[in-house]
């Protein structure tokens, strides 16, 4: 299964790239019997440098001293609030659960609506959020246990080998069971004003 990223992500601040690049990441994984749940977090917080209003552009700096200029869509609201100094905090946050359903017989399936989205108030700074889920449930074809692989056909026929280092997992696996997996990601933007800033230091 493709790992599906928000595209609304833009509309927000454009600043998601930067969460990729530079900035600071947990990663979590829980398990238990016929489950397993990945979960990470990356959150990094750059400074304004610069604001072109004419062509939306705003050059941004990271903690490592990087710069990266980012356009901000005409769908951003505030535009005109942000300033030289202010601090702009991004956190992306993304979780897989994988559930095994013994014995299947369901439906191969998917289902992706839209993102959900919040926009800061009017006459605030810039900032929201924007979060979306995916739900895929695939058959499971073979299991193959010298690779530790388990083939996976989904709704659209197509079929994928997913690795399972688990053993215990793994022998609980049978041709004709189902996996039902979730994939949950959010982007979250907030600015702070540059005198806030420097008084929380």
């Amino acid at each position: 299964m493709p790992k599906l990223k928000l595209v609304a992500a833009a509309v927000l601040m454009g600043v998601a790239q930067l969460v990729c690049a530079q900035g600071q990441g947990d990663v979590a994984v829980a398990k238990a019997p016929g489950k397993v749940k990945v979960m990470g977090v990356h959150t990094v917080t750059a400074e304004v440098l610069n604001v072109d209003p004419a062509t939306r552009v705003v050059r941004l700096k990271r903690a490592d001293g990087k710069t990266i200029e980012v356009q901000v869509g005409e769908e951003a609201r505030n535009f005109d609030q942000l300033r030289i100094g202010d601090k702009v905090t991004a956190t992306y946050r993304e979780a897989l659960s994988l559930s095994l359903k013994k014995g299947g017989g369901g439906a191969a399936s998917v289902d992706a609506p839209a993102p959900t989205m919040e926009r800061a108030a009017s006459g605030a700074k810039p900032g929201g959020s924007v979060a979306r889920q995916v739900t895929v449930v695939a058959n499971v074809m073979a299991v193959h246990p010298k690779s530790k692989t388990v083939t996976l056909k989904g709704p659209e026929g197509n079929t994928v080998d997913v690795m399972v280092e688990d053993p215990a997992q793994l022998a609980n696996i049978k041709k004709g069971d189902q996996v039902e997996a979730v994939y949950t990601e959010a982007l979250a933007i907030s600015v702070q004003p540059a005198e806030a800033a420097a008084h929380a230091k």
